[in-house]
């Protein structure tokens, strides 16, 4: 029915939208990818068709090389900031696009995207940056980092894909993880009060 269909097509979108708050760049490739293969996603006929347009894909693989050279040239905080404007952006294409596919409307899905996509760049991409400012070293560790970043990213693009509802639980996990650093954080605001 249209009720289990738009279910379906917020789980994906959320979803979507989530991965691409960690690590912009792959979610967008992949679901480019296969909505050019109408598998799982099609953008063709809606306002959202560019998102599997070759030129589109070159484009966020251009700027995910671009993101990995300023990185290696030390410019990671400069880096963190533009991932966060490029994850907002494409997780609320990605989740309006996947509203769009249905037939739904599709302005909802900017809204959602762009509240997913903060979601999953304040529960994982901020705790891998602070994670990268503790780190010495600026080569292998570093690089494990962001590698494990854009795993989760792609595993959850992918995922949301072939089963929209898993979705939910990838997004609630992320506000655990928000809520649960917040907390350390103010213990440790307390400590550091309680020594003065």
């Amino acid at each position: 029915t249209r009720a289990i269909s738009l279910f379906m097509d917020i789980g994906q979108g959320a979803g979507l939208s989530g991965a691409s708050g960690v690590r912009p760049f792959l979610p967008a490739l992949l679901a480019g990818a296969l909505a050019r293969e109408d598998t799982g996603l099609d953008f063709d006929g809606t306002d959202f068709t560019f998102l599997e347009s070759p030129w589109f894909l070159v484009a966020v693989f251009a700027l995910a090389v671009a993101a990995y050279m300023a990185q290696r040239r030390g410019l990671s905080a400069q880096v963190d900031r533009a991932m966060l404007g490029l994850g907002v952006v494409l997780g609320a294409l990605l989740f309006a696009g996947s509203l769009a596919d249905s037939g739904h409307t599709s302005w909802p899905g900017i809204v959602g995207g762009v509240a997913c996509a903060a979601l999953g760049y304040f529960a994982v991409a901020a705790l891998f940056a602070r994670a990268r400012k503790r780190i010495s070293d600026s080569g292998g560790a570093v690089a494990l980092l962001d590698a494990y970043a854009d795993v989760i990213a792609l595993a959850l693009a992918g995922l949301s894909i072939l089963f929209p509802p898993l979705a939910s639980v990838a997004l609630a996990a992320f506000l655990v993880l928000i809520v649960r650093s917040r907390g350390e954080a103010a213990q440790k605001y307390e400590g550091l009060r309680s020594l003065r």
